[in-house]
């Protein structure tokens, strides 16, 4: 007798079941994309350090071979009304041969305005060791005519005139002191000033105690390594605000206090600030990188931004 054998059809997933399968997968997508979203964030500031670092090193070959460090950034001074007319070039732009950008830095004519069209080409050159990988993605902004033109457009000042121009987006300034960062820097306290060039020896409060280089996220305001664009503005971008404009220094220049570092609360667009929680990554004049936390005491911020007060430094 033949038996039939009856193949019993595999049984499939009930709609209840498949419902419940991608609650439990969307439950450890999010139990889990926290952890991955802090290892990339620790990641990103881990080579944000290392950006710094190169820098340092990049310092110290510098002042090797000119036994100073950079200037903040270069600038004739109108004899009139003492405004910087140019050619603003910045601290970072000297460091291009140490930064393996060597080629870069000869196709600039150091004696032009960096919005002259003979360095357009540099100006504009983005540069990944100038910018943290936490900022966001911008690699170019376009410096607005603010400072230099009034409602009706006319020229204001004497400052010379300029179009709107497009520069390198960068990340890292050099700190300033403790006052607003103006375009005369003769009266601040930090290490990085106006035409002016320090020894190590100038730095008298130690230069493992005195702040170098801090970060500027665009999400504060924007930054270029070029230097101190002549004429134009840097606008606060969390409001936008064009009648509350810093200073060309402030492209290349930061400064601390009052203000703690990444202060959600501040809009002020030459204050450090950086796209990491909870603070902002420094380089000390010895060369090593900090992270400084958000709620760091304030006295002791203000006296590792100046460079030669003789005031005491205390836990950070």
């Amino acid at each position: 007798m033949t038996r039939l054998l009856h193949l019993r059809r595999p049984r499939g997933f009930t709609l209840i079941e498949l419902l419940v399968v991608i609650a439990i997968i969307a439950i450890l997508v999010a139990l889990l994309l926290p952890a991955v979203q802090q290892a990339r964030e620790a990641a990103r500031r881990t080579q944000c350090k290392n950006n710094l670092k190169q820098i340092g090193l990049a310092l110290f070959n510098y002042q090797d071979r000119t036994n100073v460090f950079p200037p903040a950034y270069l600038s004739n001074l109108d004899p009139v009304s003492g405004v910087d007319v140019g050619p603003g070039w910045g601290w970072a732009s000297f460091l291009l041969p140490d930064m393996d950008q060597g080629n870069l830095q000869t196709k600039i004519n150091y004696n032009l305005p960096i919005t002259d069209p003979a360095n357009s080409v540099p100006a504009k050159t983005f540069l990944p060791i100038y910018e943290c990988p936490s900022a966001p993605d911008v690699q170019q902004f376009t410096i607005p005519t603010t400072d230099n033109y009034d409602s009706n457009g006319n020229q204001t000042g004497t400052v010379p005139a300029y179009l709107p121009f497009a520069v390198a987006h960068a990340t890292y300034i050099g700190v300033n002191g403790n006052g607003g960062v103006t375009g005369n820097q003769a009266v601040n306290d930090g290490a990085f000033l106006e035409n002016q060039s320090f020894r190590p020896a100038d730095i008298t409060d130690g230069l493992s105690n005195t702040l170098f280089i801090a970060e500027r996220s665009s999400t504060m305001s924007n930054t270029t390594w070029a230097g101190a664009v002549t004429g134009a503005g840097v606008i606060d971008n969390k409001t936008n605000d064009s009648g509350d404009t810093e200073g060309a220094a402030a492209f290349v220049l930061g400064h601390c206090g009052p203000h703690a570092p990444n202060n959600p609360l501040v809009f002020d667009a030459d204050a450090t600030s950086s796209g990491h929680i909870g603070g902002v990554n420094f380089l000390f004049g010895d060369g090593s990188v900090h992270f400084i936390s958000s709620v760091i005491s304030l006295t002791v911020y203000d006296a590792l931004a100046s460079r030669a007060t003789g005031d005491l430094i205390g836990a950070y």
